[in-house]
């Protein structure tokens, strides 16, 4: 152990996605190849001297305690846990242990010495894993609101390596057999009795962990909320949700020493005639079992929207991925001149 393809695998994974930035500490890691890979998670991540590593993603995560700061973190899978070795920043976010990081470790920054904060959650702690629309995100449940993370993967290609890796671990934990099913049929198996909806599609794997999946109807949910937001300008019936991405907006700051920009995460949402960005709430929802009152936002909170008809022109960037869109909009006031003409001119 660990096979040349598995460490060429992991090496081949080990890079951190250029358009944002970590602390040094993450750098570090991000450098390491091969075998230094595997004597650096033996030495100073795992757990216990048997699990194996097998899998490495970088991505941004959202903690259920702290929703509103998304952190870089190296996520490293093995046979007994997920570790999520982190950025600083989380460090300085995290009222509950900034405390104890600045006085214990103050004079870090002045030597060559760095640190990084881990999160373990143990297999044998997962509960169940929701798998965001169209495989842009996960969110991993285990049996607190601590232990409860949400991977920003971006990317449908990360987060279907992620589970299925995942689900090959859980498959090597020995656990208590459930009890044998009763037969049920299809609408007692994916309804409730009571509304009459249709449930998200559950996989319980045989480690009794629940993968969660959304359904047809969640995107008719969202078609509803975009067509809300549209003031009833469009009919429900003819809007189709065309793509669900998430993405980042970039904000230029001018005038600085250097002319910087901020990466603030969106939902981008495009229908036959609207072009939106939504700030969504990727940890809260669905709600955790313990959970005793709903979240304090809603899932879905519109940031800006404009009408395709309004689009002069977009500007590509030559850069390889993640491509950066311009979208320039004709500046006009008024959403519809001749709604304002007939309907208000003539009136009191």
């Amino acid at each position: 152990y660990p096979s040349e393809f598995l460490m060429q695998k992991i090496t081949e994974d080990n890079q951190i996605p250029v358009h944002l930035h970590v602390s040094v500490s993450l750098q570090y890691v991000a450098g390491l190849k091969g075998r230094a890979l595997v004597e650096f998670f033996h030495s100073n991540i795992a757990e216990v001297e048997n699990e194996e590593l097998r899998h490495l993603m970088w991505s941004s995560v959202l903690f259920y305690k702290t929703p509103n700061v998304e952190v870089m973190a190296c996520v490293l899978l093995s046979t007994k846990a997920i570790y999520f070795l982190l950025d600083d920043s989380f460090i300085q976010a995290d009222e509950h242990q900034s405390d104890f990081w600045n006085k214990e470790n103050s004079d870090c920054e002045n030597s060559s010495f760095h640190l990084s904060c881990c999160f373990v959650l143990k297999l044998n702690d997962l509960q169940s894993v929701n798998v965001g629309l169209f495989d842009q995100y996960f969110r991993i449940t285990g049996h607190s609101a601590d232990h409860i993370v949400t991977c920003l993967t971006r990317d449908s290609y990360n987060t279907h390596t992620f589970i299925q890796q995942l689900m090959a671990v859980l498959s090597l934990l020995a656990r208590t057999p459930s009890p044998e099913p009763v037969d049920k049929d299809f609408y007692s198996e994916f309804g409730s009795k009571n509304t009459g909806k249709m449930e998200n599609y559950e996989l319980i794997h045989s480690s009794r962990v629940k993968f969660i999946y959304p359904n047809e109807e969640e995107i008719g949910d969202l078609a509803f909320l975009v067509a809300e937001k549209m003031d009833g300008l469009t009919n429900l019936p003819s809007l189709n949700i065309l793509l669900y991405v998430l993405a980042f907006q970039v904000n230029h700051f001018e005038g600085s020493a250097q002319n910087t920009s901020s990466l603030q995460a969106k939902t981008l949402i495009l229908t036959s005639s609207d072009l939106f960005l939504f700030d969504e709430d990727y940890i809260s929802y669905p709600l955790p079992e313990f959970a005793k009152e709903p979240p304090k936002r809603d899932k879905y909170q519109l940031a800006d929207g404009r009408r395709i008809r309004d689009l002069d022109r977009v500007l590509m960037g030559y850069q390889t991925y993640p491509q950066a869109l311009t979208f320039v909009f004709d500046d006009v006031q008024n959403q519809d001149l001749m709604q304002n003409l007939t309907l208000d001119h003539f009136g009191e």
